[in-house]
């Protein structure tokens, strides 16, 4: 996710909720596995549990003043869950105000990577309720956005991760991304081309899918001899990119896509299908933005 000799911090989007601490647990890990330090970030903005139990509506001084005493404590609390879980790892925590979207979208400009928890709300909901912040984050991230869902779910043995590839060259570095974390985790990695068959009008389906053969292997061919030690597994499957995915990555350690994608191969639009995978995914989704 960082260049050689980047110590960007891992940042991580704390929900108030005490109970709800998968994604920060996914972020603490990955900062101390990558030796990299850990920002704990929380927008004030609405009221958290903290400051739930009034009754009577407060002066906009106190109000704000129960919402920064809020705050500090959803910090406090999150830094010592990671202190617990990693005594050495480096961790700083950032109180701000405003929309919890654009403050994660600029702390993306100096980040390796930002993780954010998920409820799995309703598609009407959206996947973060009110407020809404993946889809924006995740227009805008200069880095690669980890959607980690709530609760943690179970993976399988061996362990795994899921690329979604389309030929272009923005999938180029989700496949980048994932072959990294399956390094880092001692995974495999399985590379998957989704082909939609009725989106190619043509009537012979032999030459299409030699041609989606042909990018997927050149697509992991380079990468292939930079991480020797991961075991890869390529396919072309049959379906919709965002069903397709999102079965295969049911019990893997995470599903990585890219942000953008137009005019690789086969309709497979990476920029819709990372909106439907966040929706859908039981595993983390690691969405990774196109080089700028």
């Amino acid at each position: 996710m960082s260049r050689p000799g980047d110590r960007l911090p891992i940042v991580v989007g704390v929900d108030p909720d005490p109970a709800r601490r998968v994604a920060l647990a996914w972020a603490a890990d990955e900062a101390a596995r990558r030796g990299l330090p850990l920002r704990a970030v929380h927008a004030e903005g609405v009221p958290t549990r903290g400051y739930r139990g009034r009754e009577v509506p407060p002066s906009w001084e106190e109000w704000n003043e129960g919402l920064h005493k809020a705050g500090k404590q959803v910090l406090e609390e999150a830094a010592g869950f990671v202190a617990a879980r990693h005594a050495h790892l480096e961790v700083d925590t950032l109180l701000t105000e405003g929309d919890p979207a654009w403050v994660l979208r600029e702390q993306s400009r100096e980040a390796t990577a930002v993780v954010l928890g998920s409820r799995h709300l309703s598609r009407t909901r959206e996947v973060f309720g009110s407020g809404s912040v993946a889809l924006p984050v995740m227009a805008h991230t200069r880095c690669p956005l980890v959607v980690v869902p709530e609760p943690e779910h179970l993976t399988q043995e061996p362990v795994y991760f899921v690329v979604g590839v389309d030929g272009s060259e923005h999938s180029g570095a989700a496949v980048d991304v994932a072959f990294e974390e399956a390094a880092l985790h001692g995974a495999e990695l399985r590379a998957l081309l989704v082909w939609e068959p009725g989106l190619l009008r043509v009537f012979d389906e032999h030459g299409p899918q030699q041609e989606a053969r042909r990018l997927l292997s050149e697509i992991v061919a380079g990468r292939r001899d930079r991480f020797p030690e991961v075991d890869l597994r390529h396919e072309l499957v049959v379906g919709h990119p965002v069903q397709v995915l999102t079965e295969a990555s049911a019990h893997a350690l995470g599903l990585v896509v890219g942000t953008r994608g137009r005019g690789g191969f086969t309709g497979m639009l990476l920029g819709s299908v990372s909106q439907g995978v966040l929706h859908h995914a039981r595993c983390p989704v690691i969405a990774v933005p196109s080089p700028r």
